[in-house]
């Protein structure tokens, strides 16, 4: 079994009566990239906030590192590095001297600074005054700023909102080379699938404060129904030949084609070879998927847990 390095048992905030979050597990391995995902509302900066001991919560149990956060909570946090919203500068100094004031709070070495600018590729911007940087240098910069104590754990809080395709690209780049090249673990939320699908290798998917799907993206993507659509010269005929191939298919005609739900890979060329055999001229055959967005559109809109 994965090592926990995150795992809570029925985390639950209330503020009035309201539960902001709801009796949520939520459990993150060593070297994972773990993207945490939901609508903005949802209840995922709450939990960041009460993963880092900033709020405290109304019930439930939070263990990181194999310790728990209320009784070892220095000795934790001593080992998390983390970016929650927009990062706050100095603007009028440069990148060195903004970190130099965090380095000087954290008392590590001095090396250390250069030793983050490199991996967040701010070297050769270091010495500018950090106002003139645009919006991804700026939280690139926060992440080295969190980097600086040299942490195991790496949480990010929407760290691409706001920023232009550029930006994104370069922060999740970053993201991605954490665990391998630096052993880092990380936990980055956001509200858009299509970023975290790019980075990370486990999602968990929190909609009105609980938790609806909590799996890696390989198995999301299998939640993903198909179907395969065939276009034949003869498709009333077709399809009648093709639920007496023995092979258990059920389809339907729509629009003029023939269309199977759930139908495998393995049965698909026989089917074909059976139509052919049979004399219909097969002009296409498609797979229609539903997207993953689909899957998340449909779970953080209502729909079913996954």
């Amino acid at each position: 079994m994965s090592e926990w390095i995150i795992e809570t048992k029925g985390l639950t905030k209330k503020y009035r009566g309201r539960s902001a979050v709801d009796q949520l597990d939520l459990n993150i391995a060593k070297g994972d990239i773990y993207g945490f995902l939901g609508p903005n509302g949802a209840g995922k900066t709450t939990t960041i906030r009460m993963l880092l001991g900033l709020i405290q919560p109304t019930a439930g149990r939070i263990s990181i590192f194999g310790q728990e956060l209320n009784k070892h909570k220095l000795d934790i946090l001593r080992r998390i590095g983390s970016l929650v919203e927009y990062p706050s500068y100095y603007g009028h100094l440069s990148a060195v001297d903004n970190l130099e004031a965090i380095r000087r709070i954290l008392s590590v070495p001095k090396s250390r600074i250069d030793e983050v600018l490199e991996i967040v590729s701010l070297t050769s911007e270091s010495r500018r005054p950090v106002k003139g940087f645009s919006l991804g240098m700026k939280q690139r910069l926060g992440i080295a700023a969190s980097l600086l104590a040299n942490p195991e754990l790496l949480i990010l809080d929407e760290p691409t909102n706001g920023l232009d395709p550029s930006g994104i690209h370069e922060i999740r780049e970053l993201i991605k080379s954490m665990p391998e090249q630096y052993g880092i673990t990380v936990l980055v939320s956001s509200h858009l699938l299509s970023e975290v699908e790019q980075m990370a290798g486990r999602v968990g998917i929190i909609r009105e404060g609980r938790m609806v799907f909590q799996d890696t993206i390989r198995n999301l993507k299998e939640q993903a129904s198909s179907e395969i659509s065939l276009v034949v010269s003869d498709p009333e005929a077709a399809l009648w030949l093709a639920r007496d191939t023995g092979l258990g298919v059920a389809g339907t005609v729509k629009e003029g084609a023939l269309v199977f739900p759930g139908m495998t890979d393995k049965n698909v060329p026989l089917l074909v070879k059976r139509l052919v055999e049979n004399g219909h001229d097969i002009y296409r055959v498609e797979e229609h998927r539903k997207s993953l967005e689909d899957i998340f559109m449909q779970v953080i809109g209502g729909g079913d847990r996954l």
